[in-house]
């Protein structure tokens, strides 16, 4: 089960990226992060900007409310999603 915490700020959970994949789904959880296979490479930004339309789409929000608030570079991420709680987004995870 991945852990999410919620703030005044949104929603902010954990995320294991994994490129260049052959589609971009959810696959599974990895310890307390949840892991996202993308299908974008991690040149310029594509992967990251792959992830939030990803969850945007997954989570019925605008892009403008997904946020990388750490681990730009990384493949291990944080990212908050604004306007929405710990349950809707653990109901749409369905994790």
């Amino acid at each position: 089960m991945i852990a999410l915490r919620e703030t005044a700020a949104g929603v902010s959970f954990a995320a294991r990226v994994q490129p260049r994949a052959s589609r971009t789904a959810i696959a599974g959880v990895m310890g307390d992060a949840l892991r996202v296979a993308v299908a974008a490479t991690p040149v310029d930004g594509k992967a990251n900007e792959a992830l939030i339309r990803f969850f945007a789409e997954l989570l019925g929000v605008p892009r403008s409310a997904v946020e990388i608030v750490s681990g730009g570079a990384s493949r291990n991420k944080v990212v908050r999603v604004a306007g929405v709680s710990a349950e809707w987004v653990r109901g749409r995870l369905g994790v």
